[in-house]
C-alpha cells in the first residue's frame, strides 16, 4: 500500500480545509468584501478538487499496476505449488457434469486410475533391472532350428555401400 502518499494527500486536504475555515472567519468580519472572499473560497475548493482528482487518477493507475503484479505472482505461485493430481480431479468433475447433461466426453479418463500408478510403475521397473546397473545384452534372433543366427548388417538407405 502507498501509505505515505495517502498521508500526504490527507495533509494537503487538511491545509485546504484550514484555508477555507480562515476565509469563512474573514467573511464574518465586516472589514473584507464577502463576495471576493466567497470567490476565493470557491477557487480554493476547485484547487482541492483538482488536486484530489489528479491524485486519485494516478493512484488508481498505481493500484491497478500493483493489482496486476499481485495477481500474476499468485497465479505463478499457485501453478508451481499445485498438485498435478488436482488437475485430474478437476477434469473428472467437469466430465461428470458433461455426462449428467448428456453431452459426449471431451477426454477419456482411465477407469480406476490412481495418482500413485506412476510411482508403482517406476518401482516395478527398478526391481526388474539388474542390481549392478548393467543392462542385459541384446539377444540375437533364433532360427527355426533353435540356434542363434547372426543377421548381416545392412547399411542405412542412401548410405554408400562398404567395399571389403
Amino acid at each position: 500500500m502507498r501509505l505515505p502518499l495517502l498521508q500526504q494527500l490527507l495533509d494537503l486536504n487538511q491545509a485546504f480545509e484550514n484555508v477555507v475555515r480562515g476565509l469563512e472567519r474573514m467573511e464574518k468580519v465586516m472589514l473584507f468584501d464577502k463576495e471576493q472572499l466567497r470567490y476565493t473560497r470557491a477557487e480554493i475548493e476547485t484547487a482541492r478538487t483538482d488536486a484530489n482528482r489528479e491524485f486519485f487518477d494516478k493512484f488508481g493507475e498505481m493500484v491497478e499496476k500493483d493489482s496486476k503484479w499481485a495477481y500474476k505472482f499468485c497465479q505463478d505461485r499457485d501453478r508451481k505449488t499445485k498438485d498435478p493430481f488436482d488437475l485430474y480431479l478437476e477434469i473428472k468433475d467437469l466430465e461428470e457434469a458433461r455426462r449428467k447433461k448428456g453431452l459426449p466426453p471431451r477426454v477419456v479418463l482411465l477407469p480406476d486410475w490412481d495418482k500413485d500408478d506412476d510411482e508403482r510403475h517406476d518401482k516395478q521397473q527398478a526391481k526388474k533391472r539388474p542390481a549392478d546397473g548393467r543392462r542385459k545384452a541384446a539377444r540375437e534372433p533364433k532360427s527355426s532350428s533353435g540356434k542363434a543366427t547372426r543377421q548381416p548388417q545392412t547399411s542405412a538407405p542412401g548410405a554408400p555401400e562398404r567395399k571389403d
